[in-house]
């Protein structure tokens, strides 16, 4: 069985998007995610997938849950359930769910490890939003703070959690 990582970037109000659109541009979590994700199976929601600027990513398997049926994008696969799709990756050693927030909150309970970037910000606005982390499930791994600097506007930390 493949070990389910979720990757995400909150707010402090653990908020993740709005209007299907990220919240914050921050070039290190861009890269952080491009880094943990080349080479790895990304699950991701319809309306996610919809708002990538270029289609599939590149250098990953690209599955896309949607209940619409006859849906089809170049270079992606797409379930209609979660279960199936993480059924069609047994043989892979990792595994990461990209979004949106109704993939995140029904793969929070099946993940193992989850790699968030929290932003020290709170978005103006926000129509979308991770689930509340539990302490007594999750334990923090590690944590890497980033300053503010000339190409980030405000500070944030990349935080990893394990599966207690």
């Amino acid at each position: 069985m493949s070990e389910i990582s979720i990757i995400v970037a909150t707010d402090k109000n653990r908020a993740i998007g709005y209007k299907n659109r990220l919240l914050f541009r921050l070039p290190d979590d861009l890269k952080r995610f491009k880094g943990l994700t080349t080479g790895h199976t990304i699950i991701m929601g319809r309306k996610t997938f919809e708002s990538l600027p270029k289609g599939a990513l590149p250098h990953r398997r690209n599955l896309v849950l949607s209940r619409k049926q006859d849906l089809s994008y170049p270079d992606t696969e797409i379930f209609h359930s979660l279960e199936a799709a993480i059924n069609a990756c047994k043989e892979e050693a990792e595994l990461f769910i990209i979004g949106g927030e109704s993939i995140y909150t029904e793969a929070l309970p099946l993940a193992t490890r989850l790699y968030l970037t929290e932003v020290n910000a709170t978005a103006p606005r926000a129509d979308a939003f991770f689930p509340e982390i539990d302490p007594t499930v999750w334990q923090e791994k590690s944590r890497e703070f980033h300053p503010t600097d000339e190409k980030h506007p405000c500070s944030f930390a990349f935080v990893d959690y394990l599966r207690k």
